[in-house]
């Protein structure tokens, strides 16, 4: 793979005999957009081993800047010529099996590299390798834990209507809010079942599930572990669930707010910060009690999480969660073991002490997401302030103090300095210039509440 990091002779003969001892046809090779999106190419098997043994694949380099849409945003600063190339080259400790295709078919998640032999530094996949490798060098390693919300609806194929639950096993519709309810969870095994079957297949290490507060919406944890073997798995996760209920003529989403009137979908990130050479949680001393880190930590995170809010609710959409009379937070006060806090400390033995961000959106980029919070924790260690006090009441009895709209959510990132230095002025100019593309969009369409309200009344 050119002067890249190319494959050991011994990597490239073990991946070519796991290809085609399970004579695999095809090989999807997936490169995570600023969305999360899967972009890249499918090519026979013989033409991805000719890859691994040169250049990877070349693809262009705009689709790091497309929108949601797939627009592509033009007059970039950052990626200028946009017909220019970049290569596709595949992380082979990614390379699976998709199960739910017929033929035999793998896939592999690829990094972003440039011509010149070097990570692109605004890909997704670059920037969370970038926050990982800067907590490497203070002897440092993350530990993540995602948990992931999401709804199980009706086939819709008219997006001016609003979303339906679907009938489950019994051939009714779910009533009421059945929060961690079984027979409620029962309905759907036959999704869930397929879901973890998959999983199994590709690796991804699902821990519990439980049924959440919204009509068929379920939460799946993630056990802990690495930071970008958790991304990806999430990155993959996504996917897996889509074509279970597709199998079972539902949709799977994972919009932030896909419902008026219900509870929203998050991914909770769960950390904590390990000695490399030790493997101890720095947020706890000695004795086994809090740590200062634990709370320069927190101190960093209710310092950078409002401006980094466009890497944790990315949509229009997102804010729509964000809000009063909704569960999810509204500040980024901390509690021990309080959910109404945007930051949790949950209650766990002394070498599992962690903070959870409950900010984050399930439609958020894993790989941003988990970048983000670690880089605003990061921060906090490197600043060494301290948090503010504890709160041990109703967090949402105090101020709104996170981005109110996806607008100011784009001034404050773009206009934070110490974001920009930890992920990098490139990123952080690709990724606004996505997003106010998605805002500009957005701003044209004209809502059912317009034409329900103003048509005639204005």
């Amino acid at each position: 793979m050119s002067d890249t990091t190319p494959l050991s002779e011994t990597e490239l003969q073990e991946t070519v005999e796991w290809l085609r001892s399970r004579r695999v046809d095809e090989v999807e090779c997936l490169v995570p957009d600023a969305n999360g999106m899967m972009r890249g190419k499918i090519v026979p098997r013989e033409d991805f081993i000719r890859a691994l043994e040169t250049q990877g694949l070349r693809l262009p380099e705009s689709l790091l800047v497309q929108a949601v849409t797939g627009h592509t945003v033009d007059d970039t600063r950052v990626a200028p010529e946009v017909d220019s190339d970049i290569r596709a080259v595949p992380d082979v400790s990614t390379l699976r099996l998709v199960p739910w295709y017929k033929e035999p078919t793998a896939q592999v998640i690829c990094d972003a590299w440039s011509n010149h032999g070097r990570p692109v530094d605004y890909a997704p996949r670059s920037i969370l390798r970038r926050i990982l490798e800067r907590y490497e060098e203070k002897g440092l390693r993350p530990v993540v834990a995602p948990e992931l919300e999401f709804y199980l609806v009706q086939k819709n194929n008219d997006p001016d209507l609003p979303l339906l639950s679907p009938p489950g096993i019994s051939g009714r519709r779910e009533s009421g809010r059945q929060a961690y309810g079984i027979e409620a969870a029962n309905e759907f095994d036959h999704v869930v079942e397929d879901i973890y079957d998959y999983c199994e297949v590709q690796q991804i290490e699902i821990g519990t599930m439980a049924h959440e507060a919204g009509p068929v919406q379920l939460e799946m944890n993630f056990k802990h572990g690495d930071a970008m073997a958790l991304a990806d798995q999430v990155f993959l996760f996504k996917r897996t669930v889509r074509q279970a209920a597709i199998r079972h003529d539902m949709f799977a989403t994972f919009m932030a707010q896909p419902h008026e009137n219900e509870p929203g979908s998050a991914m909770h990130v769960h950390q904590s910060i390990v000695e490399t050479s030790s493997g101890r949680n720095i947020f706890i001393d000695e004795n086994e009690q809090d740590a200062p880190a634990l709370l320069h930590y927190i101190s960093g995170l209710q310092r950078y999480v409002p401006p980094a809010m466009l890497l944790f609710c990315p949509n229009v959409n997102s804010f729509r969660r964000i809000r009063l009379e909704s569960d999810a937070p509204i500040n980024v006060h901390w509690g021990r073991d309080n959910r109404t806090c945007g930051l949790r400390v949950p209650d766990s033995p002394p070498d599992a002490r962690r903070v959870e961000n409950r900010v984050v959106g399930a439609d958020a980029n894993p790989y941003l997401a988990i970048a983000g919070t670690l880089a605003c924790g990061l921060l906090g260690l490197e600043e060494k302030q301290q948090p503010e006090p504890v709160v041990s009441i109703d967090a949402h009895t105090l101020p709104f103090s996170l981005p109110l709209h996806h607008h100011q959510a784009l001034e404050l990132l773009n206009d934070s300095k110490p974001l920009r230095r930890i992920l990098g002025d490139r990123f952080v100019d690709a990724f606004i210039e996505v997003k106010t593309l998605e805002w500009r969009l957005y701003n044209k369409v004209i809502s059912s509440w317009e034409r329900e309200y103003l048509l005639l009344n204005v």
